[in-house]
């Protein structure tokens, strides 16, 4: 028997990764969300059920009834009998509005849980000439 030489050849071993977060391709994103989805046994306990029509009749109704709201609210702050200063309460809200110099301040009360939210809003200044003053 004689013995041949056997040459083996072997190349670089290289990892890439699936996952985006760590270096993997920006494309699998989705798949992976989608994947992690399906798989996930939770369900938000206090999420609507979209497919339910007195879900979606109940978010529509409530959307609407805040949108008036805030077109009325605005009509009082901004509109042609615009007040200088003002409490509106609805349910566990309140809003209180101060118009200043240059800004009107509005601030939202949760008197159920205590939160506040600040909203500042610019007032055009009609005197600055191009401005319509």
């Amino acid at each position: 028997m004689s013995a041949l030489p056997v040459s083996a050849t072997a190349s670089e071993l290289v990892y890439t990764p699936i996952n985006p977060s760590f270096g993997g391709n920006p494309f699998n994103s989705a798949h992976l969300l989608g994947v992690a989805t399906a798989q996930s046994k939770y369900k938000d306990p206090t999420a609507l059920n979209s497919s339910d029509p007195a879900s979606q009749f109940l978010r529509t109704l409530q959307s609407r009834l805040l949108s008036s709201l805030a077109t009325q609210i605005t009509d009082v702050i901004f509109g042609d009998n615009a007040q200088q200063s003002g409490l509106i309460r609805f349910g566990d809200q309140e809003i209180s509005f101060v118009r200043g110099i240059d800004s009107v301040t509005l601030t939202i009360t949760n008197n159920a849980d205590g939160s506040v939210t600040v909203i500042v809003v610019p007032l055009l200044d009609s005197g600055t000439p191009g401005l319509g003053g």
